[in-house]
């Protein structure tokens, strides 16, 4: 049996590669994709070879195909159906069929979708940032960037009582989706201050210098964004001394020190799915794209929007 994987070869380019499928070895399960969503920030960088040499080994996902940079097949959210019948998520790139280690595979709740499983590594994410911040209920908190993961996290923290939430980002049209999801909304130049606790997920310099600018006395600033090869230059001068502020750093390849040894990155996980049983979610969802496309539709996937979702034939 063969399967079709997508690879980046090169800065901007992808292909489909048929490469052999053998039968599952001991331990493992055979799935065919039903869905996979493309993370836009982490891909983006990957797409572009944008990975700093530094971060190979960091960057790697758990089941990728090839090296960095090129060429490499990468992704990390994959709905499908073993041959047994059970819909899965894995963390798996973009493949039409493969063989995965049982123990990755996630078993998707009924009430939650395939096309909405696929933000499952999204909203995993997004849990353990919530663990990192320790949030309070009645925390004036902001969240700069409104990105999947950045609404993600809005709609968890939101969810806590007396938690007054500000969605910032510089697209305005975002709006409505932090209102949907019991948020505020503000644009950078509009950012509340006295903020005690801001959730950055922009990837941008800028918008951590609003995180810094907008930050109350002894305020807890949880950086979630991952900048590449990219060196931000922020003022750590008097404000950010004086205010005492805590700038964290928080990243979802270990599970947060407030629920490590309580909870597996597996549990974690399908905590994260069972979270999706909500259909307001649906409105992180936006293009969709047959796999077979994938290749010169992926530089516009990734150029803007939410979470795309690629599909596969039955």
């Amino acid at each position: 049996m063969t399967a079709r994987a997508f690879w980046t070869i090169a800065a901007g380019q992808g292909v489909l590669r048929d490469e052999p499928l053998s039968p599952p070895a001991a331990g493992e399960t055979r799935v065919d994709a039903r869905a996979s969503g493309i993370s836009r920030g982490t891909e983006a960088t990957v797409f572009a070879g944008r990975v700093p040499p530094s971060q190979f080994l960091t960057m790697r996902a758990p089941l990728m195909g090839g090296d960095f940079p090129f060429p490499v097949k990468y992704g990390y959210s994959v709905a499908g159906v073993t041959g047994a019948g059970q819909r899965v998520f894995v963390l798996h790139p973009h493949q039409d069929r493969f063989n995965a280690p049982a123990a990755m595979c996630i078993a998707i709740p009924d009430a939650v979708p395939d096309r909405r499983a696929v933000l499952a590594a999204n909203m995993e994410t997004a849990l353990n940032i919530v663990w990192d911040a320790a949030p309070l209920p009645g925390e004036r908190m902001m969240v700069i960037g409104a990105g999947v993961v950045g609404l993600c996290v809005a709609y968890l923290l939101a969810k806590l009582p007396a938690a007054t939430v500000t969605m910032v980002d510089i697209d305005a049209t975002r709006a409505p989706l932090a209102h949907r999801f019991g948020a505020a909304f503000a644009t950078p130049d509009a950012a509340p201050g006295e903020q005690e606790l801001i959730i950055h997920a922009s990837g941008s310099e800028a918008g951590l210098r609003t995180a810094l600018a907008s930050a109350a006395f002894e305020a807890r600033i949880i950086e979630a964004s991952w900048f590449g090869d990219r060196t931000p230059a922020l003022p750590l001068g008097a404000a950010f001394h004086a205010r005492r502020l805590r700038l964290l750093s928080s990243q979802v390849g270990s599970v947060s020190p407030a629920m490590r040894g309580r909870r597996s990155h597996g549990e974690r996980l399908a905590m994260a799915l069972g979270l999706l049983a909500d259909p307001l979610l649906d409105a992180l969802l936006d293009q969709t794209v047959p796999f077979a496309h994938l290749p010169h539709r992926m530089p516009g996937l990734l150029a803007g929007g939410l979470c795309h979702v690629v599909t596969y034939e039955e």
